[in-house]
Order: structure tokens, then sequence, then C-alpha cells
């Protein structure tokens, strides 16, 4: 099996587990600004700063790290939203530290996981988030309407997972507003930014908020990025390894005229 394809083995399980287990108490929470509406309307790179303890690629990177200080420092440093990975088999996360970080933090949050039932949408919401990720790979394209339609139903925004030209025109069949290319291949996780501009291409002009994912290491990255015609990143591991939070924030977020907004 792919690794993809084991991790969806995994979250079969998982939500066979939850659907015994009590619902999470809802989080109280204030509304946050709509991530597509602050991202399209920017004038610099937008940053989506992940918490990302460990991966299948990359084994651990960061398994000592508070989810909390980590995210304040995300804010303190200007990132625009915050992932948090909420996965346990395989990513080290889970969904209390999104509780966790609702709790101090006023950015946009997206769940970042393997969504394939209604019942994590649903845990994802109480928790705190506002932004779900839905991966067309993980799913059947009938899968993908019903939980999109749910959560759109929940009051959630939806980040739409493409990697490859196919992918991309579901997501555009299901009408979706946002966008993300993942530059790594979630079957071989190989990674390479030539996705973000061979996808790009067929999405610019129209009004969808482009997000690249993966592999974003330097101010490089994020204007080449920006030229394909990304208004977001999606950043982990480079922030996750970083020993100044800040002075990398501050690299990766370039302007729209692809001159570093420093």
């Amino acid at each position: 099996m792919t690794i993809l394809e084991k991790i969806i083995t995994e979250k079969r399980k998982e939500v066979v587990r939850l659907k015994t287990e009590k619902f999470p108490e809802i989080l109280d929470r204030k509304p946050v600004k709509s991530m597509y509406d602050s991202f399209m309307s920017s004038t610099k790179m937008n940053v989506i700063a992940e918490i990302k303890r460990a991966s299948p690629s990359k084994g651990e990177i960061n398994s000592e790290m508070d989810p909390v200080m980590q995210a304040v420092q995300y804010e303190e440093a200007g990132a625009d939203a915050i992932s948090v990975l909420t996965d346990a088999p395989f990513f080290s996360g889970s969904m209390e530290d999104l509780r966790r970080v609702r709790e101090h933090v006023s950015l946009p949050i997206l769940c970042k996981d393997f969504i394939i039932d209604p019942i994590q949408i649903h845990i994802a919401k109480a928790s705190g988030a506002d932004v779900i990720l839905l991966i067309v790979a993980a799913l059947e394209e009938h899968q993908l309407r019903e939980l999109y339609s749910e959560a759109l139903d929940q009051g959630l925004e939806v980040l739409v997972e493409v990697h490859n030209a196919e992918e991309l025109q579901t997501a555009m069949r299901l009408g979706a507003n946002i966008i993300g290319i993942n530059n790594r291949d979630l079957k071989t996780f190989i990674v390479d930014l030539a996705a973000t501009e061979e996808l790009a291409g067929e999405i610019r002009g129209k009004d969808i908020l482009i997000i690249s994912e993966s592999g974003m290491k330097s101010s490089l990255d994020s204007i080449r990025a920006e030229k394909a015609g990304a208004k977001g990143i999606l950043v982990g591991e480079t922030l996750m390894r970083s020993g100044d939070i800040a002075l990398s924030m501050k690299n990766l977020k370039v302007s729209f005229d692809g001159v570093d907004a420093r």
C-alpha cells in the first residue's frame, strides 16, 4: 500500500472508534474573519503556519514542542492562519492540540487531517476549527461532495487539496473556492514545486484562492508560488525546525509583485 492508503486504512478504524465515544464538549469561541476573504484581499503572501510534530516522510520533526507556545509564536511573527495536524498514528497530533491552540490565538485555524466521515467534521468544529481539509486523492467524488456540503452547512471553510490535473478538475466541478496544490505527491511523498506552477495556471483568473502546500523553505520558494498565482502557502517543517520563527516568517511573506516584502 501507498502511505496514503495506509493512513486511510487507519482512519477508517479511527472513525469507528469515534462513533462509540462521547462527543467532545463544544468549545466556546469568538468568530474569526474568513480565511478566503482575508487572503484574497491581502497584498502579500499569506502564510498558514503548521503545527506538526512528525510525518511519515520526515519522521520526528519537533516532538517536544508545546503546540500553544508554537501557535502564539506564529501569531506574533505574522502568520495569517494556523494549521494543526490532528492525526495521531502518522503525525503525532491530536484534536486536543487544536482545542488548546484555539483557546490562545485569534487567527483562523485549519484542522489538518484525513477526513473521510462527517463525524470528523463535527468534532473539528466543536474543537475550534474554522477550516477543514478535504483531500481529493483520499475520497471518491460522491464522498467529497457530501463532506464538502456538510462542512459548509456547519459554517466551516474548506481547503480542497489536489496534486494533479485530474484531481484539480474534480475540485473545480465541486465548486471549491479554496484549492490547495500539494507539491508533495501523497503516494510517493516526493516534493516538487512544479506542481503549483503546472496546476495554478488552470485556476488563475477565477475567484479561487490558491494555496501552495509543501516544500516552502525560503523567500525564493514563496516568490515562485506567488508568480504561479498562489496567494497563500502552507508551511510546516521549515517553521517547526526554525531557530528564529519571526525571521523565517518574514522571509516567506513576500509581496505580490514578487519583491521581498521586508
